[in-house]
This record gives C-alpha cells, sequence and structure tokens, in this order.
C-alpha cells in the first residue's frame, strides 16, 4: 500500500520540481527557476512542496491589500508596510489532484497565517478555480485599479480575499 504524498517545507532542493509542475499548470503564465527561488528565499515560511520528488506546491508571501504583485518578476524585497498574505501559486501535478489535497495546503496555511496574526489571504484566481477558493471562504473583491491589473491573467481571473476570523478545521 502506497501512502499518499504530504505537504511539508519547501526548500531549493524541490525547486526544478516546482518549475515543472508550474509549467504543465499554468502554461498560459510561465515563471523562471530564479522568480521561485526568490520567493522561497524571502518568505520560507509561505513555501510548500508536495511529496517528494514535489508533485505539487503553493507559494505564499507578504504583500500589500488590493495589489497584485507581477508574474514572473523579482520582488527584491517584502514591502515594509505587507498587510496581508498573498497567496502566489498553488498548483498540484495532475498525478496528485484529488483527495483534497489542494485544500489541505490552504487549510495549513490559513492556520500558519492567523497563528502568525496576519489578517488576511489574497489571492487571482485563475483557470475557473473561483469556486474552489469560495468554499475555502475568499471572497471577490473588485476595484476599477484590480480590474486593469487582472486583465493579463485571462477573462476569467478574480482577485480573492479571505479574512481570518473563523478558519476551517485541519485534518
Amino acid at each position: 500500500m502506497t501512502t499518499a504524498p504530504d505537504w511539508r517545507r519547501m526548500t531549493e532542493a524541490d525547486l526544478d520540481a516546482v518549475v515543472e509542475v508550474a509549467r504543465v499548470s499554468f502554461p498560459d503564465h510561465p515563471e523562471d527557476r530564479e522568480v521561485f527561488a526568490e520567493r522561497l528565499g524571502l518568505y520560507p515560511d509561505g513555501c510548500l512542496a508536495l511529496g517528494e520528488p514535489a508533485q505539487g506546491y503553493l507559494v505564499a508571501y507578504p504583500w500589500r491589500a488590493d495589489q497584485i504583485p507581477p508574474l514572473n518578476t523579482r520582488l527584491g524585497a517584502i514591502p515594509a508596510d505587507a498587510d496581508l498574505i498573498y497567496l502566489h501559486d498553488l498548483a498540484l501535478a495532475p498525478e496528485a489532484r484529488g483527495g483534497g489535497r489542494a485544500a489541505r495546503a490552504v487549510v495549513r496555511l490559513l492556520h500558519e497565517v492567523a497563528a502568525a496574526r496576519w489578517p488576511a489571504v489574497a489571492l487571482v484566481a485563475v483557470n475557473e478555480a473561483a469556486p474552489f477558493w469560495r468554499k475555502l471562504g475568499f471572497q471577490e473583491r473588485e476595484t476599477p485599479a484590480i480590474r486593469d491589473k487582472l486583465k493579463s491573467y485571462g477573462p476569467d481571473a478574480r482577485y480573492m480575499v479571505r479574512r481570518l476570523q473563523r478558519l476551517p478545521e485541519e485534518d
């Protein structure tokens, strides 16, 4: 009997596998290995990998509300005035999908973020994933500035925010 992979802290050794999962999951929004490496270096607490070798990943870091970090661009630093956690990416290889693995990663992140006293998590839902995020308590937020930035993500992109008052139970 094979045990299902579990989420763990990402390491630099995971980056090649992470880039491959990203390439398959988001072919219209490629990001370079250096971008993932920088985000891991800037905020390792927000970077998770599924299994070994990595069959999935989650990348999150402190950012500003109602702002969307540019894709495939280095950040340079975490903003000093960051006021929430931005969930930049969550992806699983096709063979790792199902079984609630993605939701477990998000719940883990939400608990860690709440414990660190961040008030919210924001993200951009793409690939028709908004219903998944709604089930986890994320709500769409739209402003004219956000609407303009979302255009590069495709017609179904939604900026979503999850306040951290009540959290789902961990498995």
